[in-house]
């Protein structure tokens, strides 16, 4: 579960989906998070807003990234198997709904993948195929449900020695939130968030109307898109298998992982796209229903509320669920 990369390019897509350059409003881009994070606030936008916006997610990077030495989630890693380690509200938080995604996905989604991240090494500079046996001796350490909790004390415990949570698939969604409740406060009627791909739109286009969003195609080529969402209010995520990954003996590895085998999650798809109303959500889900594959995943996506995705198969096919406003442009994919 590492930082998913840029898969909806709003800003470069604007001139087509929007109809207005992004250059012509205000717009601030910073990296953190392990990605780029552009915001764009309409309007009524100033340097304070981004700068209170930058700093939370600035706040949230430090605390939650696996990459910051001092970082919570460093460590409760660190003490795995020793002992509870209180940490930050925020850091709580997420660790709470990382576990209920875990338990509704029944694993799919599991936070404590920290070891199979390490292990393969992608997203990294010396990626590698680990052999069976270094599988094997990793897989005990990747059960979210030897993660433990106390509200009491706000303490997280990892129960076996050398289990790592790893929020990457999840952390830029509460981001996201995060700088869309600073957007609100501040009165801004129209905003437009890019944490690197966790998107979330804040109230109408200038003209009125729903946001036009292109989904990405999963050929990996950058500014092109196979289909048109429109939303509003909303935020739209990706996981998808051409983003991070690297080749060995003609075969491609990527990043999402099927946690109980190992392995990258082979179910078909080439991306997922999830729609919901706040990007921790869609952030979780379309890691989870990725690696759950299309029969489970459209099942659990049609049983939540205000939440809808569009899957793309490794045939070119495309479905959606049932809510999904979603237009294909692409001749190239069918939407079945």
């Amino acid at each position: 579960m590492i930082y998913k990369n840029l898969l909806f390019t709003i800003c470069v897509l604007s001139v087509i989906l929007f109809g207005a350059s992004c250059a012509r409003e205000a717009s601030r881009s910073e990296f953190a998070l392990g990605t780029l994070c552009s915001i764009t606030l309409f309007e009524q936008g100033h340097d304070k807003v981004y700068d209170d916006v930058f700093a939370r997610i600035r706040e949230i990077d430090n605390r939650m990234s696996v990459h910051v030495p001092s970082s919570d989630i460093n460590r409760v890693n660190a003490a795995s198997g020793i002992e509870a380690v209180q940490v930050h509200e925020d850091v709580f938080a997420v660790i709470l709904r990382a576990l209920h995604y875990a338990k509704l996905s029944g694993g799919a989604f599991d936070p404590a993948v920290g070891p199979l991240v390490s292990l393969w090494g992608i997203g990294g500079s010396s990626p590698r195929v680990p052999s069976q046996a270094e599988i094997d001796k990793t897989l005990p350490l990747v059960d979210w449900r030897y993660v433990e909790l106390d509200e009491k004390t706000r303490s997280v415990l990892l129960a076996r020695r050398g289990m790592a949570l790893d929020l990457g698939a999840i952390a830029k969604g509460y981001a996201a939130d995060e700088a869309a409740a600073i957007i609100k406060s501040a009165g801004i009627q129209r905003a437009i968030i890019n944490l690197g791909g966790n998107i979330v739109t804040f109230g109408e286009r200038k003209e009125g109307g729903l946001w036009r969003v292109g989904v990405q195609t999963p050929n990996g080529e950058r500014d092109k898109y196979i289909g048109i969402l429109q939303i509003t209010q909303k935020s739209v995520v990706t996981s998808g298998v051409y983003e991070r990954f690297f080749e060995e003996e003609n075969r491609r590895y990527h990043h999402i992982f099927f946690p109980s085998g190992g392995y990258p999650a082979d179910s078909g798809l080439l991306s997922v796209t999830i729609i919901a109303p706040r990007s921790i959500d869609a952030d979780a889900l379309s890691t989870a229903v990725f690696v759950m594959g299309y029969e489970r995943g459209s099942a659990l996506i049609e049983g939540l509320e205000e939440t809808e995705a569009v899957f793309i198969f490794s045939d070119f096919s495309v479905r959606k669920t049932s809510g999904a406003n979603f237009s294909l442009t692409d001749k190239n994919f069918r939407l079945e």
